[in-house]
C-alpha cells in the first residue's frame, strides 16, 4: 500500500488508533484500506485543490489592486482551478493510465499557483500570511496528487501481474487438456 510515515496531521476521526499514516493520502492506512471512491468529490487530492481555488479567490478580493491586474489574476484562478478540474476530469476517464496524465497536470498547476503566489506577495498584492498559506495548500495538492499517481501506477503494476499469472493458468489449463 504506500510509504508509511508516522503522520503529523490526522484528517479522520479513527486517527486515535493508528501510529501510521499513509503518504499519498495523508489518512491513515486503515481509512484508506476501508475507503470506496465512488465519485471524484471522495477524493481527498480534490477536496484540498477545492480549498486552494478558495484560498485564491478570497485574496483577489481582498485586494483592489489585485482585481485589477487581470492578466495575473487570470492566471492564477485558471491555474487553482485547472488543479480542481483536472482530479475531476481524470477521475471520469476509463482508465487509469488516463487518469494519471490528469493528476499531473493537476500537480503542474498546483505548482504554477505557487509561482504565482510569488508575483501576487512581490506586487504587494497579498500578505506574507496569506502568500503563506496559498503556497502551503498548493504544497499539499500537489503532495496529495503525487501520491495518488504512485497508488494508481501501484495498482496498475500489479493488475498486469494478475492479468499475466491469469492468462498463463490458463494457457497452461488448455495445454494439460
Amino acid at each position: 500500500m504506500g510509504l508509511l510515515v508516522p503522520g503529523p496531521e490526522p484528517f479522520c476521526i479513527r486517527y486515535l488508533t493508528h501510529e501510521f499514516y499513509c503518504v499519498y493520502c495523508v489518512c491513515c492506512v486503515y481509512c484508506v484500506r476501508k475507503m470506496k471512491i465512488k465519485r471524484f468529490e471522495d477524493l481527498h487530492c480534490w477536496q484540498e485543490a477545492r480549498k486552494l481555488v478558495n484560498l485564491v479567490y478570497r485574496a483577489i478580493k481582498g485586494n483592489m489592486d489585485f482585481q485589477k491586474d487581470i492578466r495575473l489574476c487570470g492566471q492564477i484562478t485558471a491555474a487553482a482551478v485547472s488543479s480542481m478540474s483536472n482530479i475531476a476530469e481524470g477521475f471520469s476517464r476509463r482508465s487509469n493510465k488516463e487518469f494519471i496524465q490528469y493528476i499531473f497536470i493537476s500537480k503542474s498547476s498546483a505548482t504554477e499557483v505557487q509561482s504565482e503566489a510569488y508575483v501576487s506577495f512581490d506586487q504587494k498584492y497579498i500578505t506574507e500570511e496569506t502568500f503563506h498559506n496559498i503556497y502551503e495548500q498548493a504544497k499539499r495538492v500537489s503532495k496529495l496528487d503525487s501520491g495518488l499517481i504512485t497508488y494508481l501506477l501501484r495498482n496498475q503494476k500489479t493488475s498486469q501481474k494478475k492479468e499475466t499469472q491469469e492468462t498463463q493458468q490458463t494457457q497452461e489449463t488448455r495445454q494439460t487438456r
